[in-house]
């Protein structure tokens, strides 16, 4: 289409036409810019009709359907494991590569993400973005903030297929099935 082609060429030409008036941030195309406007409304239109866990973008949605559906379709050529998003497969090939291209400028430690040296800058100024609405607690990350979230709320999502027990963390679920299996 050429509409297609139009909003192609802006990318050659460096064009942003779509500004956000919240934050001054600009776009090639009008749909990125709705996109983003998300990012300050908090809007998460995509829900997952098996849990309930709603979503900004519709793409994190279809990966988090996966959980459910146990479909993993990107596999490791090194070492045959597969995983639910190619983001993940990118993290854990890095692993085979001993690559961490993201250093600490404050303590030198490094990271195969920047999402992670990011949360890891956290704790030179302990910043703690992420806090509990019933208790105020501070967290560096948002995981962090939803498994202390279910102290409030006594929700234990992570079930034993073999006996029934629930959990509040799946590291914690993962840890007793080692009392049934032998294996971590």
């Amino acid at each position: 289409r050429s509409s297609t082609l139009v909003d192609h060429m802006k990318i050659h030409t460096s064009e942003r036409p779509y500004l956000c008036n919240t934050c001054g941030k600009s776009f090639t195309k009008s749909s990125d810019l709705k996109r983003h406007i998300t990012t300050h409304t908090g809007e998460k239109p995509y829900i997952c009709k098996t849990c309930g866990k709603s979503y900004r973008l519709r793409s994190t949605l279809v990966v988090h359907l996966r959980i459910h559906t146990g479909e993993r379709p990107y596999l490791c050529n090194t070492c045959g494991t597969s995983f639910i998003s190619l983001s993940n497969l990118k993290s854990h090939i890095a692993t085979h590569m001993n690559q961490r291209p993201y250093m600490c400028k404050t303590c030198g430690k490094s990271y195969r993400l920047s999402s992670h040296l990011l949360v890891h800058s956290r704790i030179h100024v302990s910043e703690k973005p992420y806090n509990c609405k019933t208790c105020g607690k501070g967290f560096t990350q948002s995981a962090s903030l939803v498994i202390h979230s279910r102290t409030h709320t006594g929700e234990r999502p992570y079930l034993c297929n073999a006996c029934g027990k629930t959990f509040n963390r799946s590291s914690s679920l993962k840890r007793h099935i080692t009392t049934h299996t032998g294996f971590y």
